[in-house]
């Protein structure tokens, strides 16, 4: 009599053990969902809720309304869709190496994961083209001179000067042209000055990304920005894009040929206010050209990144593009109004506002 009345009672124990192992895993859902939702990786819960036993379906059915889909919803499809297909566990088992940290639904049912960081160009990405060429660059065509008398004895403009003398020295050697000798300065500052403005305009004719120039361009721009000479520019898209990375724990970072030093004066005296707010670091040439792959491995083993596709890097130049995705970057290319042409069958993803991202 013994044995058989314990079976009722472990079939009892065995639907209390289910039923409490069912009520715990709905609460693990929700509350992982909440962490989800705390960390910033997901706007919502995605339609997750534990039903209430207490609450009447016909009151349930009355206050709680339908669900909308939220950001965490793809996670969720992803994770949980495949299984009711033919080939469920093979997708699951793929989906279940990839991290839960994740971002949009691919077309192959997969899910995509989460950038954890954004590299963005500057001319023709998040700035006219045409604000470079035709506002910067003039200004420091018509201010060089102005700009070199007036801070010639200063310990910043004497190492641009060095800089500069040893980059024209290179350019002589290689023949460049309108490379002409910079005089050392026992020959007198107004001899150097009028050997600097002829080197300095020629290179920046020629749009040269070199450091030498970057420099001392950025030193010149400070001061126009400082004395509201000068005002950045960037696409009406820019700032809701970079507050709306900045949100989802997205770290964005800048790489461009200009200084670090101009590349902050832009972002932080733009037409929407300071930008700086948004952005994690700055890259400049001292990391490498822009053309090189191994300059974006550099910013990959300096962001840290487990593997590089986890960075995105947007630009409006192939050349840029092509480096990049050698490296293993994600490349999306820019196209805005006053880009140049890109090749036919080019290869990569094209936008037109970061809001498509």
């Amino acid at each position: 009599m013994a044995v058989a009345s314990a079976a009722p009672l472990a079939a009892m124990n065995g639907a209390m053990k289910m039923v409490t192992m069912s009520q715990e895993t709905k609460s693990l859902i929700v509350d992982l969902c909440r962490h989800f939702y705390n960390q910033g990786w997901v706007s919502g819960t995605g339609g997750i809720r534990v039903h209430n036993d207490s609450i009447p379906k016909t009151q349930q059915q009355k206050f709680h309304k339908s669900f909308k889909c939220s950001d965490c919803a793809p996670l969720f499809k992803g994770k949980i869709g495949p299984v009711h297909n033919s080939d469920g566990a093979l997708s699951s088992i793929r989906n279940v190496k990839m991290s839960a940290k994740a971002g949009g639904l691919a077309s192959n049912g997969n899910i995509e994961p989460l950038r954890r960081c954004i590299v963005l160009d500057i001319e023709g990405t998040t700035t006219p083209i045409s604000f470079v060429t035709d506002v910067l660059f003039p200004y420091a065509c018509d201010n060089v001179g102005r700009h070199l008398d007036a801070t010639y004895d200063s310990a910043e403009t004497q190492e641009d000067i060095k800089l500069l003398r040893a980059q024209v020295q290179e350019d002589l050697e290689n023949g460049v042209a309108g490379a002409v000798p910079i005089p050392f300065n026992d020959a007198g500052k107004e001899e150097v000055i009028a050997a600097l403005i002829t080197n300095v305009e020629a290179m920046i004719k020629a749009d040269r990304k070199i450091t030498a120039l970057k420099e001392l361009q950025g030193h010149m721009w400070q001061t126009g920005f400082q004395n509201n000479e000068l005002e950045g520019v960037v696409f009406d898209d820019v700032p809701q894009a970079l507050e709306r990375w900045a949100a989802l724990g997205i770290k964005v970072y800048i790489y461009s040929s200009g200084s670090r030093l101009a590349q902050r004066l832009l972002f932080g005296y733009t037409n929407y206010g300071d930008l700086r707010k948004y952005l994690c670091g700055f890259f400049d040439t001292a990391v490498g050209n822009k053309k090189e792959t191994k300059s974006y491995h550099e910013i990959t083993a300096s962001l840290g990144v487990d593997h590089p596709s986890e960075i995105l890097f947007m630009t409006d130049v192939y050349q840029e593009a092509i480096a990049a995705k050698a490296a293993g970057l994600e490349v999306i290319i820019s196209v805005r109004p006053g880009n140049g042409p890109l090749p036919d069958n080019h290869g990569f993803r094209t936008i037109k506002s970061f809001s498509e991202i």
